[in-house]
């Protein structure tokens, strides 16, 4: 018969996703997975599978607990309070934690071996999904007026994606939270808006 966990699996998770977080997937040891989890390597396995599936787990938990704000963005009014409640997150979420600066999807796999080409898959799926769901409101956007008609919705997707990218790269590199929001604040003086409507 079995013994049982002797440990919080949330907790856990909660840990394993932070040492994702900073290291990246290669850089993450089972060392410094089971150091921070405070859990042995074989109940560690029992509990959430083997490395590749232990990141997808904390993949999805970054998800959970940490970018509830994108579908609040997706919900606001035009495109432009879209990228900007985004951009303003983002670079808060990105500085807030002094030992995992950064973004888990930028963090996690930027290049690798050919044996982690799965995880590098798994974040590049991760982001294109997230660039679509962006997409697919700027497309809205547009429809509705929000957007001149030469604005493309699937360019405005990109070079959001592509300001997140580098405002992940340089926090992880130490920038401050001020510096990364003046970014932002610039990335947005070049938002294009509909012209206005006269009766």
């Amino acid at each position: 018969m079995g013994r049982h966990r002797e440990f919080d699996v949330d907790t856990a998770l909660d840990a394993v996703t932070c040492v994702f977080w900073r290291k990246g997937y290669e850089g993450a040891s089972y060392s410094d997975l089971t150091e921070a989890t405070g859990v042995e390597r074989p109940a560690l396995y029992s509990a959430f599978g083997n490395k590749e599936a232990m990141f997808g787990k904390a993949l999805a938990r970054y998800y959970d607990r940490y970018l509830d704000y994108i579908p609040e963005a997706l919900a606001l009014a035009t495109s432009r309070d879209v990228a900007a409640h985004i951009l303003k997150h983002a670079v808060d979420l990105n500085t807030r934690f002094t030992e995992h600066r950064g973004c888990f999807l930028i963090n996690g796999m930027l290049a690798g071996p050919d044996t982690a080409e799965p995880i590098r898959q798994m974040l590049i799926d991760a982001r294109a999904d997230g660039e679509r769901q962006i997409r697919e409101r700027f497309e809205r956007a547009k429809a509705e007026g929000d957007l001149p008609e030469s604005a493309d919705p699937a360019t405005l997707a990109m070079f959001l994606m592509t300001v997140l990218h580098g405002i992940a790269v340089q926090a992880k590199a130490g920038f401050a939270r001020e510096a990364l929001a003046a970014v932002a604040a610039q990335a947005l003086l070049s938002w294009p808006t509909a012209p206005t409507r006269t009766s």
